[in-house]
């Protein structure tokens, strides 16, 4: 019914466009890669071919009989990819990324051009991009007999540094350089770090270095107070991420949550130190009362000795400012959370990566007459409960020349991350039917940025984001030459509407929790269930369809019950777009009596205007009905005149504006 929603709504605004004269392109593509054909491929022993095109002719069918006004000329199937239950296992692989990072500035910056868009897709976007602003700081690490550690120092990035006054530990990364070096004669350490690939990234369980401990920087100042002399413990943890920072972090469990949850789990009891006060106290708080941590900024606690007194932002920029002059301790750095996308799968079912592999030549891209690279045909049944990739296994196909030196070579048997079809569908879309090029540029530049986007809130960051991204780096090249205008600037889609999930009604045993079927229950009064092996009521909730909680509706049944145009319309008013749609069928009558009313009213009118009709006009000619001379009108004419009138203007307002599509 997620699919009804969207499509429904997607296509009275089409419909609306097309009335008014607009030139439209309304396309339609279908998920034809991913990892779920994979599975169902491997679980039947079928081709993931012949289950995707299954699926696709079932669901165009479907869209068929809701009656909507797709552009079926353009149809084109691409590889959005679904979710999988599959085991996630780490390993360390060789993959192929695509330098995101390298548009990270633009992507952020441009998000204030997206006027159209929702704040909290925006605000979404924004903190994936992560762009943050602190310090670079340097801990001295030392061992017990007092001699520098080879690494000498490890650095950790801060957007607080005005807590370095309360610093009670240090944590590495497990990649960390010396993590490494001390994981070679440390077995502990080294049985430690193979235990992390069964932990959640999450975990805040650490493992603490024997012999050695870091030094606060703050310990180099003048009249810095004696407590920050002290050893700071250094730990290892998976919470701390090697891709950000240093691959070290610095703890302050009184001002920072992970901090608070994993000194509470490894500080074997010690106290927090509070050194940042909330800016509305002026006197400390016992430890016992930090639950949770302070993570707010505030004037640092009288312990702090020269900063005691100042404000979170002036005391970060003077300890930044007065660790530079001690050493090179310090220095302002601005850091990102975006990382370059991975686009690499070990999967049969998606996008081959272009790329061969020479023994002397190295990585090759395949030649661009030789593109697209297909994908070899293998068995159905080789699928059938086969662990591993099929395309290692395809010797034909992985055995091939190189372009360079056409000596012996081997195809990249990774394929592509499906986001990476879905995030230039659009251009594709306006050109689909181009053998020579992705897409003309003529077309683009008569076709794009798309007016409007419509898609579930899910898309909000991976898709959205890399179809971005796409769009500015297309905006480089002579594909999409107005792409690169100030006006434009790369972004493929002006408007963006996120519309609600549809939930529907779901029974659950009161007793056990455990989720009913339909069968299982007396709805002779739909108002007033039963569990036919009780007799009880069952506790009655609206919650996301899916086959575990039978409550999905199938659209194709509803639709031969109802009718396209009245299921339609029950879908439009029961919530406005942007909502949760609580399904109830119950409700359906309400919209069936009124468009019943409405059908009748129209064809009360056409018979009326028919006797009107000159006897040479054909049907597809509009009928003219200038407005009327106002002096000619009663006064009550007048009055439907001017409701008519306001209504028009309402209903445009709502389906150009508003989008209020439920009233």
């Amino acid at each position: 019914m997620g699919h009804l929603r969207v499509y429904t709504i997607a296509d009275v605004l089409a419909r609306f466009r097309r009335m008014q004269g607009c030139r439209l392109l309304y396309p339609m593509g279908w998920d034809a890669f991913g990892l779920p054909a994979e599975n169902a491929a491997i679980e039947r022993g079928l081709h993931p071919a012949v289950w995707t095109k299954a699926n696709i002719a079932k669901m165009k069918d479907q869209l068929k009989a809701m009656n909507g006004d797709i552009d079926w000329s353009r149809v084109d199937a691409n590889g959005f990819s679904w979710r999988s239950g599959a085991k996630v296992e780490k390993l360390n692989l060789k993959q192929w990324f695509l330098r995101i990072t390298a548009f990270k500035e633009v992507l952020l910056d441009d998000l204030g051009l997206l006027q159209n868009w929702p704040e909290r897709v925006t605000a979404m976007q924004r903190n994936w991009i992560g762009r943050a602003k602190g310090g670079k700081i340097k801990f001295e690490i030392v061992d017990e007999s007092g001699e520098s550690a080879s690494a000498q120092h490890v650095s950790v990035f801060t957007t607080r540094p005005d807590t370095l006054f309360g610093v009670q530990y240090v944590c590495l990364s497990a990649k960390h350089p010396l993590v490494v070096r001390y994981s070679e004669t440390d077995r502990a350490l080294s049985v430690f770090l193979d235990s992390l690939a069964s932990l959640p990234a999450d975990s805040k369980l650490g493992y603490k270095l024997e012999r050695v401990y870091a030094k606060n920087p703050l310990s180099y100042l003048e009249h810095a107070p004696a407590f920050v002399e002290e050893p700071v413990p250094v730990y290892v943890s998976p919470y701390v991420l090697e891709g950000y920072g240093e691959g070290a972090v610095m703890g302050v469990p009184a001002h920072d949550s992970r901090d608070w949850e994993f000194w509470t789990q490894n500080g074997k009891g010690h106290p927090v130190r509070r050194v940042i006060l909330p800016e509305n106290e002026t006197t400390s708080i016992t430890p016992s009362e930090l639950d949770p941590a302070f993570t707010g900024k505030g004037i640092l606690e009288a312990s702090c000795g020269n900063y005691a007194g100042m404000n979170s932002k002036d005391a970060a920029r003077d300890i930044i400012s007065d660790l530079a002059k001690v050493g090179n301790l310090a220095e302002a750095r601005e850091t990102w959370r975006l990382r370059d996308w991975l686009i690499s799968r070990q999967r049969y079912w998606g996008t081959p990566i272009p790329i061969i592999h020479c023994g002397n030549c190295g990585a090759v891209p395949v030649p661009i007459d030789q593109l697209p690279v297909e994908l070899p045909n293998i068995d159905g049944s080789s699928f059938r409960h086969r662990a591993g990739n099929p395309l290692d296994n395809a010797y034909d196909w992985v055995n091939t020349s190189c372009p360079k030196c056409s000596g012996p070579a081997r195809r990249d048997t990774d394929t592509m991350d499906t986001f990476m079809d879905s995030s230039w569908y659009m251009f594709r879309f306006v050109d689909p039917r181009n053998k020579d090029e992705p897409f003309s540029p003529n077309q683009a530049e008569l076709n794009m940025p798309v007016d409007i986007y419509l898609g579930g809130i899910e898309h909000a960051i991976l898709h959205l984001l890399y179809a971005r991204f796409i769009g500015k780096f297309l905006a480089t090249t002579p594909l999409w030459p107005s792409g690169a205008s100030p006006e434009i600037r790369g972004e493929p889609f002006k408007q963006q509407i996120s519309q609600g999930m549809v939930h529907g009604m779901t029974f659950s045993d009161p007793d056990t929790g455990r989720f009913l079927r339909h069968d299982e229950l007396d709805l002779t009064n739909p108002a007033h269930p039963k569990i036919l092996s009780s007799g009880q009521a069952p506790n009655i909730s609206f919650e996301k369809m899916s086959k575990s909680k039978h409550n999905g509706v199938d659209p194709s049944s509803f639709i031969a019950k109802y009718g396209a145009d009245v299921t339609r319309a029950h879908m439009l008013f029961q919530a406005p777009i942007a909502d949760v749609l609580e399904w109830e069928e119950e409700r359906i009558a309400g919209v069936q009596r009124w468009l019943a009313r409405l059908l009748r009213l129209t064809q009360n009118v056409a018979a009326t205007l028919a006797k009107h009709v000159p006897a040479e006009r054909t049907p597809e000619q509009p009928f003219p009905f200038p407005a009327p001379a106002a002096n000619r009108l009663s006064k009550s004419e007048g009055a439907l005149y001017l409701a008519c009138q306001r209504t028009i203007a309402s209903v445009t307002t709502s389906l150009e504006k508003t989008h209020a599509l439920n009233t």
